[in-house]
């Protein structure tokens, strides 16, 4: 993508202010084949935004610059286009697992879906659904193929939402906040499976998080939003040796130590701000 801009229309603001507001201004990213991309943010900060603009997923939003996939424009692209990238060439995990997924329906039905509305035979469908939820770890995966939702834990939800994703093949996947919710011990196996992936299928993985303390052994490469824009892009290993903006520096420096005195009071991202002057640095 190259300078993109989502804002929202004046027509639909519920706040006081005139004109489109702007959400996300002049953002420039790009990821290649089996890399690793984490952006990471605060909340607010235009993460989800930007991911959901690459599908095209709020058509109340305004939306300005480039979005090419494989040297197709999908700024203003078809409904045709777009049914086509989305889902088979680009997929989406959201951030829920508990709610990611339709509770009555069978995770077979939903595992396979992707597949079945582009026409699979419906025997080819659910065989291709098993496989993947084989290969990530869901045990006795033919038997629960026939099982709901409610009848998984919160991790092997995720692992269902990520054969869902995965299941027609794509070759970018984007994880919005995909461990959100879970206990250390399944985000730890959660992101473990989305490295895996990512090496096996030679999958390029954009990882959105708030959460620059998990990305370290996952990312190649992390770009920071700040406000809605991008402030700071570097190699994963770069930006936490030596980050620029006072907005990583307070990213790192409030991730919480196991050798700090307890009482010692963690520092915020406030701080760096106003220590480095940096409150309206851009």
């Amino acid at each position: 993508m190259a300078n993109l801009t989502v804002s929202l229309p004046e027509r639909q603001r519920t706040i006081t202010g005139s004109g489109d507001l702007t959400l996300v201004e002049g953002l420039s990213l790009d990821i290649r084949p089996g890399e690793r991309l984490a952006l990471v943010g605060e909340s607010g900060s235009g993460k989800s935004l930007t991911a959901r603009s690459i599908l095209q997923l709020d058509p109340a939003l305004k939306l300005e610059g480039s979005i090419t996939w494989k040297g197709c424009e999908l700024l203003g692209a078809s409904r045709r286009v777009l049914q086509k990238v989305r889902g088979a060439e680009i997929s989406m995990i959201f951030q829920d697992p508990m709610t990611a997924l339709n509770p009555v329906l069978t995770i077979g039905e939903q595992v396979a879906e992707p597949l079945l509305v582009r026409g699979v035979p419906r025997r080819k469908a659910y065989a291709r659904a098993v496989e993947m939820l084989d290969r990530l770890g869901v045990p006795k995966a033919k038997e629960r193929m026939r099982a709901y939702p409610g009848q998984f834990s919160g991790g092997m939800r995720q692992r269902v939402v990520m054969a869902a994703a995965l299941v027609a093949q794509p070759q970018l996947l984007i994880a919005d906040e995909p461990t959100t919710a879970l206990d250390v011990r399944v985000q730890e196996q959660v992101l473990d499976l989305l490295e895996e992936q990512s090496r096996e299928l030679n999958l390029a993985v954009l990882f959105i998080t708030h959460d620059l303390a998990i990305v370290a052994g996952l990312a190649q490469r992390v770009a920071v939003m700040f406000r809605g824009r991008l402030v700071e892009e570097k190699p994963v290993d770069e930006l936490f040796d030596h980050p620029d903006h006072p907005y990583t520096q307070g990213l790192i420096g409030s991730i919480p130590r196991i050798d700090l005195d307890p009482d010692t009071r963690l520092t915020t991202v406030e701080d760096y701000l106003v220590l480095q002057g940096g409150a309206h640095h851009e």
